[in-house]
């Protein structure tokens, strides 16, 4: 069996990051681990089962030109969600960017938004696929 267990997000502060996507996006901080001075292993998930984000700080000028556009612009992450309406009230209590959305696809649900770094994500209601 094989399973994808981490992506790694870029970041410009460990602490920054940990507090937006567990209190905006409702993430579970997983694990934070100092490794060295400047090195944290920092893991948030959406919830159990789900594949962790490795919160990633940016150590060199090329990471830090990745911050927020790692995808080259395009959708980066998609989360399926079971309470599409919470989240997406979730999302604009928290003054979070919606870029596009929300409308109903043939998929399910779906809207796109931007996170603190300029990832975009799309949210897709997991009760309408």
């Amino acid at each position: 069996m094989k399973k994808l267990a981490h992506i790694a997000i870029v970041v410009d502060d460990y602490d920054k990051a940990i507090q937006y996507y567990t209190t905006v996006l409702g993430f579970d901080l997983i694990h934070d681990e100092v490794l060295s001075e400047t090195k944290r292993w920092v893991l948030v998930s959406p919830g159990e089962g789900s594949c962790q984000l490795l919160l990633a700080k940016a150590a060199t000028e090329v990471q830090q030109q990745a911050i927020g556009n790692q995808s080259g612009g395009r959708v980066f992450l998609f989360l399926h969600t079971d309470s599409f309406d919470e989240d997406h009230a979730r999302l604009l209590q928290h003054g979070v960017e919606i870029v596009r959305g929300p409308e109903q696809m043939p998929y399910g649900k779906v809207l796109v938004f931007r996170d603190m770094y300029g990832n975009l994500w799309d949210l897709i209601g997991k009760d309408s696929l």
